[in-house]
């Protein structure tokens, strides 16, 4: 049976293997096909991002659409950008967290949202079809490219105005800030800034081969303890194409997208801006999230894996905050997607409004033990029907009663499994998870 091509956030695979020119010149035709003829490209800072664009520019520009360079930006800066610009829809060329060999191919729709599976299916049939083997275009008719010169001003410009618009500024306030090596090397710095906080910066600069190698968002005790050298009163660290982030106390804990989300949703509804009196989260957000907002009255709706499903249930409920524990968090007053700069600006713009420190922001949750072991499989999507897994996975089940849980999903971006356990104790969270991995590595490794 084929697999599917497009993963939770759009092709991915190690450049010139799985995700080849080849692939990307034919997915800049389908590009064309299915979202127009004035495509907005963006990418990360992986070295194979040059590679991967010539060849998407050649796929759009051999069916007669023209392209649109913004460079090196983050991804929730090429939804705004296809917005302004009137563009037909927007690619953005990066693996996000993964590491460096990877990358990937990402698609926007003319609104600035991820397309839907149904289009994916679509592109993936037209690819499996003709993938523009067909209807190329010739002489005049063939399309071009044009650099945007003002792509990061017109990113920043708006990032900053989502807090000045409240009559807020962040003057007095020291910012920490991880780029991973990545997107957000330029604007994250330069916004905070522009709002009057001081910034101390790590891993801001790149050779291509350094994105997210032992820093950014996945390794969140660089910034915990540049915050606490620096003496900041916050911390943020990116992922590599900068739409999710991670926050750090003024006294170096940790809080993930649980937390970020549940102290917005807080402030919004102080507020009277929580639409529903509702917040979209995905199965995988900590059972103390889930109590943290049912004691302040406010509902959870939880969705699959990926922040482009938690976009979908905001869109059909009207909702204005969604998130994943991972940092994707989306303010949808502010943009069509996951973005960790303007998450970043909308939680220090809560320290602010409160007068409060970023610790004492955070008792508002409190995290249920949870232990995430990710194992690496020959075929993740054997996950689904093993009959000697899913019995390991009742028994757990049934030891952690109604105090825990457990989760099992194949990865959509790599070749693993996911094995999520949570409890009240972190000792029986561990040994449980940990007892599940050996069982899927055994069946499926």
């Amino acid at each position: 049976m084929t697999r599917r091509l497009f993963g939770t956030d759009g092709v991915r695979g190690i450049a010139n293997a799985q995700l080849t020119p080849r692939l990307a010149f034919k997915l800049g035709c389908a590009a064309a096909r299915f979202c127009g003829d004035r495509i907005v490209i963006g990418k990360d800072t992986r070295k194979s991002g040059d590679m991967l664009e010539a060849a998407l520019v050649a796929g759009l520009t051999s069916q007669g659409a023209d392209a649109y360079l913004a460079g090196v930006i983050p991804t929730p800066a090429v939804a705004l950008l296809v917005r302004q610009l009137g563009a037909s829809g927007g690619i953005v060329i990066s693996a996000s967290h993964n590491p460096p060999e990877y990358n990937g191919i990402k698609f926007f729709d003319a609104e600035g949202y991820k397309l839907p599976d149904a289009l994916e299916d679509q592109i993936e049939a037209y690819l499996h079809a003709e993938g523009g083997d067909g209807d190329v275009k010739m002489g005049a008719a063939i399309g071009s490219s044009h650099a945007i010169d003002d792509a990061e001003e017109r990113y920043v410009s708006h990032a900053a105005d989502t807090v000045r618009c409240e009559g807020l500024d962040f003057s007095g306030l020291k910012v920490a800030v991880d780029c991973g090596h990545g997107a957000s090397s330029h604007t994250t710095p330069e916004t905070l800034r522009r709002l009057g906080a001081e910034v101390v910066v790590a891993n801001d600069d790149w050779d291509g081969t350094d994105i997210n190698v032992d820093c950014g968002s996945t390794h969140p005790d660089v910034i915990a303890a540049l915050v606490l050298d620096e003496h900041a009163d916050v911390g943020i660290s990116h992922d590599g194409d900068a739409d999710r982030m991670i926050a750090v106390d003024e006294q170096g804990n940790i809080l993930d997208g649980d937390f970020v989300e549940a102290i917005c949703a807080y402030d919004l509804a102080q507020r009277g801006k929580l639409v529903g009196n509702t917040v979209v989260s995905t199965v995988m957000c900590n059972l103390g999230f889930q109590r943290a907002m049912r004691e302040q009255g406010i509902s959870v709706e939880m969705t699959k894996v990926g922040d482009r499903y938690v976009l979908e249930r905001m869109r059909a409920g009207g909702f204005v905050i969604g998130g994943e524990q991972s940092g994707h968090i989306i303010f949808l007053e502010h943009n069509t997607t996951g973005d960790g700069l303007v998450t970043a600006l909308q939680l220090i713009a809560t320290m602010r409004r409160s007068g409060k420190k970023l610790s004492e922001l955070s008792r508002i949750m409190t995290k249920y033990p949870q232990t995430l072991v990710n194992v690496r499989v020959a075929d993740k999507h054997a996950l689904e029907g093993n009959a000697t897994v899913a019995a390991a996975r009742a028994d757990a089940e049934r030891e952690l009663g109604t105090s825990g849980r457990v989760l099992m999903r194949p990865s959509g971006t790599e070749p693993l499994v996911r094995v999520m356990v949570e409890a009240a104790d972190a000792v029986q969270a561990d040994r449980v998870a940990h007892e599940l991995a050996e069982v899927v590595e055994r069946e499926l490794g």
